[in-house]
């Protein structure tokens, strides 16, 4: 049996950057000058979420998930250059800092998951 109580707990931090990504645009006030990267944020947001919290009920099997959170991590980093117009210092700082914590959650995750061992 693997003993994955830490990695639940980070995967759960997962679930709360999740959720943030996808009210950023309101709580930074973006929403109407970048309608397309407030769409993008609330589905990333929503997809980090749900996998956040999946893989927080069965982290032993959420390896190659966190992959997945990985990528989407970086796509929030990336986002406001790729999706939206012209953004301000705001939009960037969020998106910036939002995507480097979903990635170092990731990155910690499935490094406590490898250095696991079977009691």
């Amino acid at each position: 049996m693997l003993q994955t109580r830490g990695v639940a707990a980070v995967e759960e931090l997962v679930i709360l950057a999740g959720i943030y990504a996808a009210i950023s645009a309101w709580t930074v006030h973006f929403s109407a000058a970048q309608p397309a990267l407030a769409i993008t944020n609330l589905v990333v947001g929503i997809a980090l979420a749900v996998l956040g919290l999946c893989m927080s009920m069965v982290p032993e099997r959420s390896q190659d998930l966190n992959f997945v959170v990985l990528l989407m991590g970086a796509w929030l980093i990336i986002a406001p250059w790729v999706v939206g117009s012209s953004p301000d210092t705001g939009t960037v700082l969020s998106n910036v800092i939002t995507g480097a914590c979903v990635c170092l959650f990731s990155l910690t995750a499935g490094g406590l998951l490898m250095t696991k061992r079977r009691t």
